[in-house]
């Protein structure tokens, strides 16, 4: 099992500020939640991770929507690819896992880090070559859409191995407090910068951030390495020893309704933001007939709001994260913060039954987008703490990546219907996503009792 601080341990008091300073610093971050003076430089440099991995990609999260809205039918296409985006990642997951075969955690990140960067600048130089094409847009998509879910899921399976159970509740919030400081100021940077140097630039400031965590990670390692114990052994070879992810998933009840939750979550937030992206394309497209928009603005326009709107969220993600999230898992577990996310993306579906209009849509899609980020982004990984150590790496990235953007291909197959086959009303898409939620309930009760038989399962073994 992971290393738990001891009262005379000094590993993570090297390198930090002499102790008085230190003291301020516990007292600042026990706003979020308790940390130890022993347990500070490395829970400080994996929270330093967590927002450079969530910067990389929230500042370049406007790009992926500015270039696929501006297309003709643009919140199709975003639906459509999903498709596309399912099956890359029913490729990347079995590479990934067989990769993790070969080279432990450390080797395992930081190349996986570095392959996304360089993949950033490919795609910088393909738009300064060919511009926004559909091909450059829906490929980009497609992209990062890998890229978000992968480069996410291997961090927490990090925070994973590197902790147990009961440290992991208490030092998760903080981590994720760093991710919502990371998306804040990602899309802070986007909303800054891609006015006066345009969204492709931001694909340049993404692949700075990422060579930056990749560096962080065998920071992080070396420290690891250096307190000894049980991890130092695992830390030195490959992260897992098979690489079936698809059979290690169905062959394990938890892991699979992890995997349905998954599905039927993803299903319900790409619903959501199909008709959050149709109200603000046909909201777009009246100001350029009314003449208060010209057509070759729509670009800008669309990412603008797209970066205004996830500023929004994030500064939400960000409060809830501080003040709320620990707290909430402290007082009342986190089978209430859980459960949390799916009563908000109730209360939406029914007010956009009422009435589908974006000045209904966007400040419910700012709450629900808002209690992912903080409430669900830090339980659902909290849910892996008591798996194994193949799980935590090659299973997580099969409901992480793949089960997610099945569920992306699930909308899509809506979306083709509904809006491309039947011109469904955004009623019938606020309907399927009502229904979706409730069968999502009855998932998230069934992950949170079995939950509490593995975590007490747990607890005599490591006594």
């Amino acid at each position: 099992m992971p290393r738990e601080a001891a009262p005379n341990d000094e590993l993570g008091t090297s390198g930090l500020p002499p102790r008085k300073s230190r003291a301020h610093i516990l007292r600042l971050l026990s706003l979020v939640t308790p940390v130890s003076e022993q347990e500070l430089a490395t829970a400080l440099w994996i929270t330093l991770q967590a927002f450079l991995v969530l910067c990389a990609y929230s500042c370049i999260k406007p790009v992926r929507e500015a270039w696929i809205l501006a297309l003709p039918s643009g919140p199709e296409y975003k639906i459509y690819t999903g498709v596309a985006i399912g099956g890359s990642a029913a490729l990347f997951v079995p590479i990934y896992a067989k990769v993790a075969t070969w080279w432990p955690r450390d080797r395992l990140i930081v190349r996986t880090t570095l392959f996304f960067a360089f993949n950033s600048l490919a795609f910088y130089a393909l738009y300064q070559s060919f511009g926004p094409t559909l091909w450059v847009a829906v490929a980009f998509y497609i992209w990062i859409s890998i890229f978000n879910m992968m480069v996410v899921a291997q961090f927490w399976s990090f925070a994973n191995d590197l902790y147990s159970e009961a440290v992991g509740k208490r030092l998760f919030p903080l981590f994720a407090l760093g991710a919502a400081l990371g998306a804040v100021a990602g899309s802070g940077l986007a909303d800054v910068l891609i006015g006066p140097l345009g969204t492709a630039s931001m694909l340049l400031v993404s692949a700075a951030l990422l060579v930056l965590s990749a560096l962080i990670v065998r920071v992080v390692h070396f420290r690891e390495l250096a307190a000894g114990g049980s991890l130092k052994r695992d830390a030195l070879e490959p992260v897992t020893r098979t690489s079936e992810a698809f059979r290690l998933v169905l062959r394990d009840r938890y892991l699979l309704l992890i995997a349905v939750f998954a599905i039927l979550f993803t299903l319900v937030k790409t619903n959501g933001e199909y008709i959050l992206a149709r109200l603000a394309k046909d909201g777009a497209n009246h100001q350029v007939l009314l003449g208060m928009l010209g057509k070759q603005q729509l670009n800008g326009y669309l990412g603008a709001f797209y970066a205004r709107f996830q500023l929004y969220v994030n500064v939400l993600g960000l409060l809830l994260q501080t003040f709320a999230v620990s707290r909430v898992v402290r007082k009342l577990g986190i089978h209430v913060a859980f459960l949390l996310l799916p009563f908000v993306s109730l209360t939406s579906a029914l007010a956009l039954m009422a009435c589908p209009l974006l000045a209904v849509a966007l400040p419910f899609k700012v709450m629900e987008n808002g209690t992912d980020y903080s409430f669900n982004n830090t339980v659902r990984n909290m849910l892996w703490l008591p798996t194994s150590r193949s799980a935590k790496y090659v299973a997580k990235q099969v409901t992480d990546t793949f089960c997610v953007r099945l569920g992306d291909v699930g909308s899509a197959l809506l979306v083709l219907a509904g809006a491309g086959l039947m011109t469904w009303p955004l009623r019938v898409f606020v309907f399927i996503n009502f229904v979706t939620l409730v069968l999502w309930l009855g998932v998230a009760r069934a992950i949170l009792a079995r939950n509490r038989a593995l975590s007490a399962a747990a607890v005599p073994a490591s006594a």
